[in-house]
């Protein structure tokens, strides 16, 4: 099945599927190639504007749908050089939060392109940030 994980929005205890392991010498393209054989889609744009998402190949994110006999779940992931963060939400709009967060600490830090200019705290981004990219 998968494995034993509490959901980040409702602490419901699921078996779902982390993000697999990355093979010893992978790069960032050979991880989603993985990833994506394992039912992960890659992610590249946050925002309706299709802002970046990540900075690949070194930092990728990833989501992926299930349904349990509860209903849906929402997974999100994160690749960055080798290390591995995935989170399972109940609600979509959390799992959109939770992306939104990730998206503006990189945007902040320049680490991303995001939109210009960034209000001081992630609380004051505006709703057309806050969603996934129409491309």
């Amino acid at each position: 099945m998968g494995t034993i994980i509490a959901t980040a929005d409702t602490a419901e205890t699921i078996a779902q599927p982390n993000l697999p392991t990355p093979d010893e010498g992978y790069d960032g393209y050979d991880y989603m190639e993985k990833a994506e054989g394992a039912g992960w889609s890659a992610m590249g744009n946050w925002g309706e504007d299709g802002y970046d998402l990540g900075s690949w190949p070194y930092v990728m994110f990833f989501v992926r749908t299930a349904r349990d006999s509860s209903g849906m779940l929402y997974g999100f992931g994160e690749y960055c050089e080798g290390d591995l963060f995935t989170d399972w939400f109940r609600n979509k709009g959390e799992c959109n939060e939770a992306i939104t967060r990730k998206a503006f600490g990189y945007w902040k830090a320049g680490q991303a392109d995001g939109p210009a200019p960034l209000p001081a705290t992630v609380e004051e981004l505006a709703p057309e940030f806050r969603v996934p990219s129409r491309f």
